[in-house]
């Protein structure tokens, strides 16, 4: 087990006085930075910068950074849901580290999926079928894993067979991951 305690600080965020979504910091003893190259290959969605010892992902609205020392989590409610996405996070830490022997690190640093770049395959109906007002809703919950592709009905067609396609490759070559994919990579 490479974690085994860690002490929990909720703060409001710096540029959101008085907001109502909190920003969840795990302060670690021991330095976690030996875990990151293997975590990078796990979560495909993340941004790793080895030069900095810095790992980040979106998953479920929430943004996660690891750092030596450190895990951040943003736009949390409340201290419930720190602690429970904390724990989330420290469980697929130690599990990774566990199963090390049989993951080949990477230092590849992939790139940041743009929602207008998703925006540009969608139908762009707006017709709401997906529960979001507009494409663009649907293409920035879609970056950043908060919802399958399959809830847009409008890419199903034949005719958008090739976008689907594309769109399919793209989230996979970013790694984005729904929360759905989270969990099951953290079983």
């Amino acid at each position: 087990m490479l974690i085994g305690h860690y002490e929990l600080k909720l703060v409001s965020p710096p540029c959101e006085p008085g907001s109502e979504r909190w920003s969840a910091f795990a302060e670690i003893s021991t330095d976690i930075a030996c875990v990151l190259p293997y975590l990078n290959v796990r979560l495909r969605a993340a941004i790793y910068n080895h030069e900095a010892k810095v790992l980040t992902w979106r998953t479920g609205g929430h943004s996660v950074s690891l750092r030596p020392h450190e895990i951040a989590i943003s736009s949390v409610k409340d201290r419930a849901e720190a602690k429970s996405l904390a724990e989330r996070m420290v469980r697929l830490i130690n599990r990774v580290w566990e199963r090390r022997d049989r993951i080949e690190p990477s230092l590849v640093r992939r790139e940041r999926l743009r929602a207008l770049d998703v925006y540009n395959l969608l139908p762009r109906t707006n017709c709401k079928a997906c529960g979001h007002a507009t494409c663009f809703l649907f293409a920035l919950h879609l970056v950043v894993g908060q919802i399958e592709i399959e809830a847009c009905p409008e890419l199903a067609p034949e005719e958008y067979r090739v976008h689907r396609k594309q769109l399919m490759q793209m989230l996979q070559a970013a790694g984005v991951a729904s929360l759905q994919r989270i969990k099951e990579e953290e079983s």
